[in-house]
């Protein structure tokens, strides 16, 4: 008997992790995707895509939203290469300042950052108060799709930059010296040669730009843009109402060209061998920086750094202003905005610990038990069970609630009357939904460094499969296990797209909601900024905590090579 449940225990575990992914991600999703092709009859139908590219909002809404999400991708582009470039080429003491830049600005919800780069670069913000001053003119620079791929351009840029600064690293400087022998220098060098060998790092930084950028409900909103696709998505599911075609048919594009990017990238670097020599051997050659260069690099990274502080200069001074408004700075400071929020948003805070605590939780759980299937069963086609759970990365936030709220309408909680599209499990659900991929990698990664001899030299002293997993496997992975946790939770923290639709109650308001309702007054934008700074604090904690526990998890194995 003991043999027969080893053996069935793997296929059970597959089945509840297949039945939570089928039933909270591809049977909502399929339901959108179904509903965008059929009538009112059930049958096959094109017609209501045809309606979508017959409407001019419509159709200038699609542009738009490709608009902002190339142009932000450029944008990104040219904030991060150079960044990138002087971290890995060059020896300065600026450094610490671009690895700072790395993190700094995802720690913001964009949507938070966009209030406050409006005042600080909007039209009557600082800066242009200042230049219309000293200089006679200003800059529009937060008007319209601009200002949103201003927002959007510096809040995603660190995908790019990290991603490009990991590939960089693993350049052999072979490479780069028998580039230098046959005459290659300066930017030569750096297209022909280093960028190139980086591509693969780029385009994931960039398909990643491009996905979330696309797909990013909360920043358009806040800045009054509704002519694009997912704010049209939104309107029209809270105005028309969840039968309505049309917001399927936009879920449909948003999908499908969140994956398009996605494979485009994996696409250019198909076929092509981007590989070198010697890994972790000697990488690319540090110079100091000369004279101008110097110059140059210090004024980039001084420029780029105040720029990406500017939303939490902004949203801090805000949260104690008591008055703001034409004039650089606020004209005089309180404590009441937090007063407010510590009376009146309590709530807030308290629901979004609960629910990413918990949509965490079943992320690590999930994460582990699919790491261990794939790595440690033999069970056919394992391998899918990590492709289903990243089909995530490509689904927007906004359209998986518009498939909760289609499949499950009409569906009470069991024995209650309560239906369970007022509830707020569905949020939570969302939540760890979202966040699986993140917490998958990391689990994955934590498993791939426990030997399995380990594990077998358990077994072979008695140590039962559920006793080995509980005792050696789990402990041995829980610096990944906590990274994976935090990383889910502090992104969880300041989800807005599937939130704002999800959320039927005020009671059941997490921080994103909260601060996205303040923000629509401007009496309410100081307790909405107080609550911003609140959700900024909790996700650098987390973004820090994350970092300690993962430099934790490395100590061993570094002094297990020492040692040997």
């Amino acid at each position: 008997m003991a043999s027969r449940s080893i053996a069935w225990g793997p296929w059970a575990l597959a089945g509840a992790v297949l039945a939570f992914l089928g039933i909270f991600l591809l049977v909502p999703i399929g339901l959108v995707i179904y509903t965008a092709f059929v009538n009112e009859t059930g049958a096959l139908t094109f017609g209501h895509f045809g309606n979508f590219f017959g409407q001019t909002l419509l159709r200038e809404s699609f542009l738009n939203s490709l608009t902002v999400a190339l142009a932000s991708v450029f944008f990104a582009s040219v904030i991060a290469i150079p960044l990138a470039y002087l971290t890995v080429r060059f020896e300065f003491r600026g450094a610490l300042l671009i690895q700072t830049l790395g993190v700094l600005p995802l720690i913001m919800p964009p949507f938070v950052g966009a209030v406050a780069l409006q005042l600080i670069f909007g039209r009557s913000g600082s800066v242009n108060l200042l230049l219309n001053d000293w200089f006679g003119f200003g800059i529009p620079i937060m008007e319209g799709l601009v200002g949103v791929t201003f927002v959007e351009s510096i809040h995603y840029f660190p995908f790019i930059l990290l991603n490009l600064v990991a590939a960089m690293r693993n350049i052999d400087g072979a490479m780069e010296e028998s580039a230098l022998n046959l005459g290659a220098k300066g930017w030569r060098l750096f297209w022909r040669i280093i960028f190139p060998l980086s591509l693969p790092g780029y385009l994931a930084g960039a398909a990643l730009v491009f996905v979330k950028v696309f797909d990013d409900l909360g920043t358009p909103l806040v800045m009054g843009v509704t002519n694009m696709l997912a704010p049209q998505a939104y309107l029209r599911i809270t105005s028309v109402g969840i039968e309505d075609p049309l917001g399927y048919v936009i879920s449909v594009i948003m999908i499908a060209f969140s994956i398009l990017a996605l494979w485009m990238a994996a696409r250019v670097m198909k076929g092509k061998d981007y590989s070198t020599l010697q890994k972790g051997g000697n990488s690319l050659q540090r110079r100091t920086l000369r004279g101008w260069e110097s110059v140059l690099a210090y004024g980039w990274v001084v420029f780029v750094l105040l720029v990406t502080l500017a939303p939490h200069i902004g949203i801090l001074l805000m949260s104690f202003s008591k008055v703001w408004s034409f004039s650089v700075l606020p004209d005089s400071y309180t404590l009441a905005h937090y007063g407010t929020i510590f009376t009146d948003a309590q709530g807030m805070i308290v629901n979004t610990l609960k629910y990413c605590l918990m949509a965490a939780s079943l992320d690590i759980v999930l994460g582990t038990a699919i790491a261990y299937l794939i790595y440690r069963t033999r069970l056919p086609a394992r391998q899918w069970l990590d492709y289903l759970a990243s089909i995530a990365l490509a689904i927007p936030g906004l359209v998986l609630a518009i498939g909760y709220l289609r499949m499950f309408k009409g569906v009470n909680v069991p024995f209650t009357d309560t239906p369970m599209v007022a509830t707020w499990f569905l949020i939570m659900i969302a939540y760890a939904v979202r966040r699986l991929p993140y917490a998958l990698r990391s689990c994955m990664a934590a498993l791939q460094q426990v030997h399995i001899s380990l594990e077998e030299a358990a077994n072979s002293l008695g140590a039962g499969k559920v006793s080995t997993i509980r005792r050696i496997m789990v402990p041995l992975m829980l610096g990944g296990i906590l990274a994976g946790f935090v990383t889910s939770f502090i992104t969880a923290a300041v989800e807005l797209s599937a939130t704002i639709l999800l959320t039927s109650a005020q009671s059941q308001a997490p921080m994103s909601y909260g601060i996205y309702l303040y923000m629509q007054s401007i009496s309410g934008r100081g307790p909405g900024a107080a609550l911003g700074v609140i959700a900024v604090v909790v996700v650098a904690l987390g973004t820090y905590l994350s970092h300690r526990v993962i430099e934790k998890s490395r100590e061993p194995t570094r002094s297990a090579g020492a040692g040997a």
